[in-house]
C-alpha cells in the first residue's frame, strides 16, 4: 500500500502540477545540452557522444504533440568549433514498448539496446545555417505512439541527440509543444533524462541546477560529476540540508561523492547546484553529472523538479538533529 501511495504522489506532480516543457527548463538554468561528434576526445567535456532524454505525456491528453530541436545542426553561433566544421548529430524518436522501460534505456551509457522501441522519427544535421539558432520540428506524434508506463499515468516519448562523425560540439535544446511552429506546452507534461550533458555558464554569477528525484527506497546517494574542469564547486540543497559541498572534477576525470539521504528528503527533490569560480575564469565548460542511489540504480533527473523546487526549512533540520 505505501508503494501504490508513493507512485501516486509521482504521478500527481508529473502530471498535476507541471505544465512547461522546455529542456532545459528556466529553474534549470542551463544554457544548452551538449552532444559533440565521436571523434571528439573526451576532455572536451562529452564522455560517450550521446545523451538521452525522455518526454512525458498525460494519458488524459489526446492531440498531436511535436518535439522541437532549438539549433539542431552543428556550426554558426551556438556550437562549438574544433578546427573544420565535420560534424553530424542525429536525432532520432522512439515510441513504443521498451521504449522506456527496457534497462539499457535507462543507462548512462550508449551500450546494448538502448535505442529500444519502435523509431517513429530521425534526422541528420550537419552544418546548415538554415537550422542555426533556429528550430526544427518533429511530428506530428499521437501520444499513443509512446510506451504507456503505468507509474507516470502516461505515455512516454524518447529522444536521443548522438554525434556520428567529426569532433565539434553541439549545442541545442528541446521543447514538447501542441504546435508545428511555436513551443506551446503540452499541459501536464514533464520531461527527465538519467544523465546530464550541458554548457555551463560562461559568467561566474550565474548558478545552473538540477533536480534529482529522491524515492522512499533511497538511503544514500553516489553523485558522480565528469570534466569539470575545476571549476567551482557542487552544492546540494534540500528540505533538511543547508548547502552540502561537494568536490568537482578536473579536466577528463570523473569524480564521486556519496551521502545518506535524511528521512525528510525522502520523496522531495534536491537541488544541486553548480557554483562557477570567479577566478581564473572557465569558459566553454562542458559537463556530465549522474545520480546513483545504493543499489546502482540511477536517480531521474526532471526539468521542473516533483514537488518544486527543495527549499531548506529550518525546522525540520531542527528536529532531525535532537
Amino acid at each position: 500500500m505505501k508503494k501504490f501511495t508513493i507512485v501516486s504522489i509521482v504521478a500527481f506532480f508529473v502530471f498535476a502540477v507541471l505544465h512547461a516543457q522546455p529542456v532545459p527548463a528556466e529553474d534549470e538554468n542551463i544554457p544548452h545540452l551538449m552532444t559533440f561528434g565521436n571523434k571528439a576526445e573526451p576532455s572536451w567535456g562529452d564522455d560517450d557522444f550521446s545523451q538521452t532524454f525522455f518526454f512525458l505525456i498525460p494519458e488524459s491528453f489526446k492531440e498531436p504533440v511535436f518535439i522541437r530541436v532549438f539549433d539542431p545542426d552543428v556550426g554558426g553561433d551556438v556550437d562549438e568549433q574544433n578546427g573544420e566544421w565535420d560534424t553530424r548529430i542525429t536525432y532520432e524518436i522512439y515510441g513504443g514498448a521498451g521504449c522506456y522501460t527496457h534497462k539499457d534505456a535507462q543507462e548512462t551509457d550508449p551500450t546494448g539496446n538502448y535505442k529500444s522501441g519502435n523509431l517513429l522519427a530521425s534526422k541528420s544535421f550537419g552544418q546548415n545555417p538554415r537550422y542555426d539558432n533556429n528550430w526544427y520540428t518533429f511530428g506530428p506524434f499521437n501520444p499513443t505512439e509512446g510506451e504507456y508506463v503505468s507509474k507516470f499515468g502516461g505515455y512516454v516519448v524518447k529522444i536521443i541527440a548522438e554525434g556520428v562523425s567529426g569532433n565539434d560540439g553541439n549545442l541545442y535544446r528541446y521543447y514538447l509543444s501542441t504546435s508545428f511552429n511555436e513551443n506551446r506546452p503540452v499541459e501536464g507534461g514533464n520531461a527527465f533524462a538519467y544523465e546530464y550533458s550541458f554548457r555551463m555558464h560562461d559568467n561566474p554569477t550565474e548558478v545552473s541546477h538540477i533536480y534529482p528525484y529522491v524515492d522512499d527506497r533511497t538511503i544514500t546517494v553516489k553523485l558522480s560529476n565528469f570534466d569539470w574542469d575545476t571549476d567551482g564547486f557542487i552544492r546540494t540543497v534540500s528540505v533538511a540540508r543547508r548547502g552540502q559541498m561537494s568536490p568537482v572534477s578536473g579536466d577528463d576525470r570523473w569524480v564521486e561523492d556519496e551521502f545518506k539521504i535524511f528521512d525528510e528528503e525522502k520523496n522531495t527533490s534536491l537541488d544541486i547546484q553548480f557554483i562557477k569560480k570567479k577566478s581564473p575564469p572557465v569558459k566553454n565548460n562542458n559537463v556530465v553529472i549522474n545520480v546513483r542511489n545504493q543499489y546502482n540504480e540511477l536517480l531521474p533527473f526532471y526539468v521542473i523538479p516533483i514537488g518544486g523546487v527543495p527549499k531548506y526549512k529550518y525546522n525540520i533540520a531542527v528536529k532531525r538533529k535532537q
